[in-house]
């Protein structure tokens, strides 16, 4: 259940991201390098505008509905833990050994 989540989450997020950069605005976006200039003919007189806030808010919604959704499943108290159920004493720490000093290159000068 989770993969099939996780899976349409992602499309719709790549959908998302599609679909907000081809929309024409007051300036040149992206929209306008990909041929969305004449969406105006193929959508009607009223141009694409409103077919493509439609679909913006369709795809908003089920990304919504997909966070919900994992977050829940996530959240659950079914869930396992990162964290362990017990945690192991620290082993006892031995002292490092102290390196001699070097007396033969003293005693030469």
């Amino acid at each position: 259940m989770s993969t099939i989540l996780i899976a349409l989450h992602v499309i719709v997020c790549i959908a998302l991201i599609i679909i907000v950069l081809l929309q024409m605005g007051k300036g040149a976006e992206a929209g306008a390098s990909f041929g969305a200039g004449a969406s105006n003919t193929v959508f009607g007189a009223s141009g694409g505008g409103s077919f493509m806030g439609k679909v913006t808010a369709g795809a908003a919604v089920i990304f919504m509905l997909t966070s919900l959704s994992l977050a829940y499943f996530y959240g659950s108290p079914s869930s396992q833990s990162v964290m362990p159920s017990s945690v192991a004493a620290p082993a006892a720490e031995t002292p490092a050994p102290v390196p001699a000093a070097p007396a033969a290159e003293e005693e030469k000068k």
